[in-house]
């Protein structure tokens, strides 16, 4: 492979522009579990590549949710320009179909400009709603509805409402953790608002893009390691802080955002609902749970991801692969979707 040296110099974009006047728009995907080091890798592409970052991690769609979701500093986004960050308050919701047609016009613009998309995050829905072309069943918010199910909810437990679900849409409640209250309920609230199932929405549409997908893997000792390190640094940085200026602000504690790793436990912190050591402990056992789920949208198997182990000459190699991938347009296959 090429080394970075070799690459000083060279300008993909100027040939990028030539060839998407022929070929569907390039599309470079990133993935990998929580705290794989996705953020700085990412980083490092956009400036070799005149790229542009389009997040696809739900945390970071909320204004003042900061330290605890390890959102990129404002010093990280004057680097690369980062679309589909701080767009939502912590009390509205974005839904994954509002969030499709946002990556779509995110990702067109950056190609008017000439410029690479990458497409970055461990939120596999989000992922596979843009790469995959989900055809995202078009069911309106409806409050009483939700608020039903959610009394519903508190009469026969998150696991009797999975359990509802299993049998109205056996797929969803397949992927869809029965811990996932929130999940469950809006998979339930689209199917009676719809009538039809949820796991629709997984139906890939025509795609639009001639995608690259690279993972990137650590071995699971050394991610946990660095999980407990994060939470140790977002502790340092004023995770506590945060929450409390959030609860101040007047967003209160059964808000989904506040639901969120990392938020429920600080907010039980500070109501004096639990210790910090059980609120620590709290946090890196959820998440050592969500790194788990992680792995069962983007597997090791997956023919369509490129796996790398993250080293020193990563970004290397990746940007090795990425600029043979863009100068080779016959490399993708048909339906544009694997090497």
């Amino acid at each position: 492979m090429r080394s970075t040296e070799e690459g000083v110099g060279v300008n993909p974009a100027a040939g990028r522009r030539e060839r998407e006047r022929t070929h569907p728009v390039s599309l470079v995907v990133l993935v990998g579990p929580t705290a794989v080091g996705k953020t700085e890798v990412s980083l490092q592409l956009a400036e070799r590549l005149e790229g542009e970052i389009v997040s696809a991690d739900s945390r970071l769609f909320y204004r003042g949710m900061d330290v605890g979701t390890a959102k990129p500093t404002p010093e990280e986004r004057r680097r690369v320009l980062h679309h589909l960050i701080d767009v939502a308050d912590p009390d509205e919701t974005w839904s994954l179909a509002l969030f499709q047609r946002a990556a779509r016009q995110a990702i067109a613009s950056i190609q008017a400009r000439g410029r690479l998309p990458l497409l970055v995050g461990g939120t596999g829905q989000y992922v596979r709603a843009v790469v995959d072309e989900w055809e995202i069943p078009a069911a309106e918010p409806n409050p009483s509805l939700r608020k039903a199910l959610e009394d519903w909810a508190g009469q026969v437990g998150e696991e009797g409402l999975h359990t509802r679900l299993a049998v109205l849409d056996p797929a969803a409640a397949g992927w869809i953790d029965y811990r996932n209250q929130r999940r469950t309920v809006r998979a339930l609230e689209v199917i009676l608002s719809t009538g039809r199932r949820f796991s629709e929405q997984r139906n890939r549409g025509s795609p639009l893009y001639r995608t690259l997908i690279l993972g990137l893997t650590r071995p699971r000792p050394e991610l946990y390691a660095r999980i407990d390190s994060r939470i140790d640094a977002m502790l340092e940085a004023g995770f506590a802080g945060e929450v409390q200026a959030l609860l101040e602000r007047g967003y209160p504690p059964d808000l989904p955002t506040m639901s969120a790793i990392g938020y429920q436990e600080m907010v039980r912190y500070i109501l004096g609902k639990t210790s910090l050591e059980e609120a620590v402990a709290s946090m890196q056992r959820r998440t050592r749970q969500f790194v788990r789920r992680q792995a069962n949208w983007f597997k090791e198997t997956d023919p369509e991801i490129n796996w790398f182990r993250v080293g020193e000459s990563t970004v290397a190699e990746l940007e090795a692969v990425i600029r043979g991938w863009l100068e080779s347009p016959e490399s993708a296959t048909s339906d544009g979707h694997r090497l």
